[in-house]
């Protein structure tokens, strides 16, 4: 199956699932925790029990284990059942069904409000896990809040860095750059200098694209509500965004490799790409995957427009009780112990999560990590300045899967064609006000 056949099977299951699902969504679309307290968390855990989590985080299964040693009253059934939207069309198939899903499941922080205002998940609140937010980021913290609830603790956070082959930059004479003129400057002197050589690579990425943009200051989605919606891919933010990136687009200053492709590694182990804007879960891809350049790659601050530094999340997610769950009392003491006990959060980081949680960032211990992939440099010091200067106020669509399965087809094509972006994201928005009506939405638009 082609790599457009397989969006466009994948864009069907979800639109067909999200359809019934939103179909049977109420006023009382935000799920609740019933008779939950915090002493109910102690409680269910003396009393033990059997609980079900999906996650694909590769510390998932230890994580599980080690709660079941100091919990062994309680065991707890591990299922990685795909990730992306095989994970999520498999979540919604359960919750469409009413049985056979998970106590807990993994969901990243785009997709959260999707299931919350459908009202399949419990609000946290009652827990007490509203006491808590002074242990996370802000930007974390912000996301796993839809409304007035609470829908998870904060599992990790992709503040976005620029991460550059340093070899590449030295020997073409070109300066780290701090704004956004000056990537596009360095994106053609990089190109003169050697046709082969490009300054990133962007085939078309829904998820990469709005960071970017919400690093601009845009806010295109906005939520009223369980069921309206206003929709702006032309807002100043956006604009000031496709303003430097079509400069690379149709100057043809990029590359369009796909990413996480055979092809994607290479170009970034000899020195094709030149810089990943990513988040702060890079490194860890970095040093596994592309091993033929240790000691070549360096990070720095995202550029910016202005130089005052702003940044925004890439990525990360959270751990959430489906309201399904026979024993939410107990999954709920589950999702308090995977993201707020630091045996656990310490197993998340020997595997190469980066944390949400304020500790762990202002740690020295993680602060002055000296990464020999990295030349010895401390990355952490930028990673963590990073995370506190996340730009507030996203928010993501209540269909925010399937609109990111749309998006080739729509704004991608101004990729396909080295075209304006705001051609590709006007084609983008008129699927998804059309989309959200057909599910009954109030849809407006900017």
């Amino acid at each position: 199956m082609t790599r457009t056949r397989r969006r466009g099977t994948v864009a069907a299951a979800l639109a067909t699932a999200l359809a019934v699902l939103f179909a049977g969504c109420s006023s009382e679309a935000a799920g609740s925790g019933g008779n939950a307290s915090p002493a109910a968390l102690d409680a269910a855990l003396k009393k033990g029990g059997t609980i079900t989590y999906w996650s694909w985080t590769p510390s998932g299964k230890e994580q599980a284990a080690e709660f079941e040693k100091e919990y062994p009253k309680v065991k707890v059934e591990y299922a990685n059942v795909g990730t992306g939207e095989d994970h999520y069309t498999a979540v919604q198939n359960a919750i469409k069904a009413g049985r056979g899903g998970p106590d807990v499941a993994q969901i990243e922080y785009r997709a959260l409000p999707q299931f919350a205002l459908q009202g399949s998940l419990v609000d946290l609140t009652g827990y007490g896990f509203d006491k808590v937010k002074a242990d996370y980021t802000a930007s974390t913290w912000e996301s796993v809040h839809v409304r007035d609830g609470i829908y998870g603790l904060p599992q990790d956070s992709g503040p976005m860095a620029m991460f550059y082959n340093k070899e590449v930059f030295t020997r073409y004479g070109i300066e780290v750059p701090k704004t956004w003129d000056d990537y596009v400057a360095a994106a053609r002197k990089l190109h003169a200098a050697d046709p082969t050589r490009y300054i990133a690579s962007d085939a078309g990425d829904a998820g990469f694209t709005t960071s970017l943009i919400w690093q601009a200051g845009g806010r295109p989605f906005r939520t009223d509500g369980d069921r309206e919606v206003t929709i702006n891919l032309r807002d100043k933010g956006t604009k000031k965004w496709t303003a430097i990136w079509n400069q690379l687009i149709e100057g043809r200053l990029v590359t369009n490799i796909t990413g996480w492709t055979d092809e994607w590694y290479r170009a970034l182990g000899d020195g094709t790409i030149a810089t990943v804007v990513a988040g702060a879960w890079m490194p860890g891809i970095l040093m596994e995957s592309v091993q033929a350049a240790a000691g070549k790659w360096a990070v720095a601050p995202i550029p910016t427009y202005d130089g005052r530094p702003t940044t925004a999340e890439h990525g990360g997610s959270t751990q959430s009780v489906l309201k399904q769950s026979d024993n939410p009392d107990l999954a709920a003491a589950f999702v308090r112990w995977l993201n707020h006990d630091q045996r656990s959060i310490g197993i998340f980081l020997d595997s190469g999560g980066f944390p949400a949680t304020t500790a762990d960032l202002e740690s020295s211990q993680f602060k002055e990590f000296s990464a020999p992939y990295f030349g010895g440099q401390k990355i952490n010091e930028v990673l963590t300045t990073a995370a506190t200067q996340v730009s507030a106020g996203w928010e993501y669509l209540p269909y925010q899967l399937y609109a990111e399965t749309i998006f080739s087809d729509t704004a991608g094509q101004a990729y396909v064609n080295n075209a304006d972006l705001n051609t590709g994201l006007r084609a983008w928005q008129d699927a998804l006000v059309k989309y959200g009506r057909q599910q009954g939405f109030t849809v407006n638009e900017g």
